[in-house]
């Protein structure tokens, strides 16, 4: 089937230069209806007029409004994607998209039952990342880099990390289409801060605790009342290790160098002060600590200034958010979108795929919710880069988000890296719990991968030609 010509990208390139200037109060990305869209008769793409009240109207792409069809849609979040989808709908009246809720296990369980099968799989599916690669191999995605996609063209706009994610092991196909931003971010009580002595500014506080030495002066300062600084004793060595991934181009152990040897020296030392106390924050144990003031920080993705107010919004004022300590900078969680080969829609999926990622009308519903544009155009427009959170007092969150998105390394993902984890996380645990030396904690546990993983490494590295 033959796919119909898209008209090119005619994005305002005014729009990557915009001043982004403060505004007071956070509205979660909305425009409160001061924009509108504008195209002509033809379907193609004229610059927003300037509406009252200031702001530029969106430019409007057709992304293929004769296209006809209807997308089924598998996703696992709940409340949000019948939203875009009739907003899309209002917009490209000749496709309907139905989402369909499946809880998140079952949902990517069924989806490789389905891809495995050859039947049964939906026309788009949302995945995340740490399911991504079960679907990675085998041809049973579509290369959106591949005729008629072509997504190669949006390229420029990504993050590099968030762009790299999706591409197939061996680096030639995209399987995914880049959608949420989820750097890594330490939420902090600033006015705890302020009693322990610390600066509670996000900019100084997060220069103070690039230093390993700083932090752990804080972490003595914190302990020493009673107060946690996030919620994992081991939390340090996987952030960074995280950095990094598991395994190279050529599926060699890479888990081993200096770095990984000091901050596990550093983790170790955090733990016999009692940094963490190893359990999460929203559980029915981790709540009260929150509460009270004892968990006083936490290293999540950028979403979660969002489960924080969900659950603590008498808390409202008091947290900020900055970099995470230790110089480390990876993403925490994140999801995309993949076409299933066997999808008999395909058009019309990349179609609303295009327009659910690439419309500044469809971010505006879905920074509502708190997801971060994976698209740096869409970040840097004005009614979102000025965006200010209440919940973090004021603080500039999102300019913030896509600052440390930019500055995010690469990492290749492969089908191994799940195994990689249950080999990794034992050989952690031994050297807190043992004072096992660090270095060769690492040797051990690249001889345990090379050694467990030996048979699957080889037939990896057949299915992808090395």
């Amino acid at each position: 089937m033959k796919f119909a010509k898209f008209s090119k990208m005619m994005f305002v390139l005014l729009a990557l230069i915009l001043v982004l200037s403060a505004c007071s109060g956070g509205n979660g990305g909305s425009n409160n209806g001061n924009t509108t869209p504008v195209t002509n008769n033809e379907g193609n793409t004229n610059e927003g007029t300037t509406p009252e009240g200031g702001e530029t109207a969106p430019v409007v792409e057709d992304f293929g409004k004769d296209v006809t069809g209807e997308v089924t849609m598998w996703v696992f979040n709940e409340n949000i994607f019948e939203e875009v989808a009739t907003a899309f709908m209002a917009e490209y009246p000749n496709i309907k998209v139905t989402p369909v809720f499946v809880p998140f296990e079952d949902l990517h369980n069924n989806l490789q039952t389905a891809l495995a099968s050859g039947t049964g799989a939906p026309d788009i599916a949302e995945v995340e990342v740490g399911n991504f690669t079960r679907y990675a191999t085998g041809g049973v995605l579509e290369n959106l880099l591949a005729e008629p996609y072509n997504a190669g063209k949006y390229k420029e706009f990504v993050p590099a990390y968030n762009w790299e994610r999706w591409m197939s092991p061996d680096g030639t196909e995209l399987l995914g289409m880049p959608w949420d931003s989820t750097p890594g971010v330490w939420y902090y009580r600033a006015d705890i801060m302020e009693e322990l002595g610390y600066p509670n500014d996000p900019t100084e506080l997060g220069e103070y605790i690039k230093d390993p030495e700083n932090f752990l002066a804080l972490t003595k300062a914190a302990t020493a009342n009673g107060k946690f600084l996030f919620e994992w004793r081991d939390g340090p060595i996987h952030w960074a290790g995280d950095e990094i991934g598991y395994f190279d181009d050529n599926l060699t152990w890479i888990r081993d160098n200096d770095k990984l040897v000091s901050i596990l020296d550093y983790t170790k030392r955090g733990n016999q002060m009692n940094w963490a106390p190893h359990l999460p924050y929203g559980t029915d144990e981790g709540k009260p600590l929150v509460q009270s003031g004892q968990l006083i920080g936490l290293a999540l993705g950028s979403w979660g200034a969002r489960d924080l107010e969900t659950n603590f919004p008498e808390l409202s004022g008091k947290w900020r958010a900055t970099n995470l300590p230790f110089g480390i900078n990876y993403p925490i969680g994140g999801s995309s979108f993949v076409i299933p080969s066997q999808s008999e829609n395909k058009e019309a999926a990349w179609v609303y795929l295009q327009w659910a990622m690439r419309s500044e009308n469809a971010w505006k519903i879905w920074t509502k919710h708190s997801i971060q544009p994976g698209y740096s155009d869409i970040a840097q427009k004005d009614w979102y880069a000025s965006h200010t959170s209440e919940f973090l007092g004021g603080q500039e969150d999102f300019k913030f988000y896509e600052q440390l998105a930019s500055e995010t390394p690469t990492k290749r993902l492969n089908p191994l890296d799940g195994a990689g984890w249950g080999i990794w996380v034992p050989r952690i645990l031994d050297a807190l719990d043992n004072n096992v030396d660090s270095r060769t904690t690492l040797q051990l546990a690249k001889e345990d991968a090379e050694s467990i993983l030996a048979e699957d490494i080889a037939k990896l590295k057949t299915e992808l030609g090395k």
